[in-house]
């Protein structure tokens, strides 16, 4: 019976250890992964913020007298009949001059 408790208690110092073990270097992994993580986040973001640069907000102009309004659509149409102008961007400009 000596034998018997002397065996188990050895495994159960050996496992404890191992889980002891076991569980620093997962925290240490996990503290470099997360740096590791933290640095390419910020390499990425700051591409993206060299890739797109930053436009100021358009003020909305506030709504004008009937014939400038009708005078401003009119060159809209012209300039997206010409190809100048997309139907998003003609669009947007058509809601930005109509105050909507």
């Amino acid at each position: 019976m000596p034998g018997l408790l002397r065996g188990v208690a050895r495994t159960a110092v050996i496992a404890g250890t191992a889980s002891a073990v076991s569980g620093r270097v997962q925290r240490r992994q996990a503290e470099r992964f997360a740096s590791r993580d933290a640095q390419i986040y910020a390499q990425r973001e700051q591409a993206y913020e060299q890739q797109v640069p930053q436009q100021p907000a358009q003020p909305v102009a506030p709504a004008s007298s009937g014939s400038d309004v009708i005078t401003q659509l009119q060159q809209l149409g012209e300039l997206r009949d010409a190809g100048v102008l997309t139907e998003e961007e003609f669009a947007a400009q058509k809601a930005r001059i109509l105050g909507s």
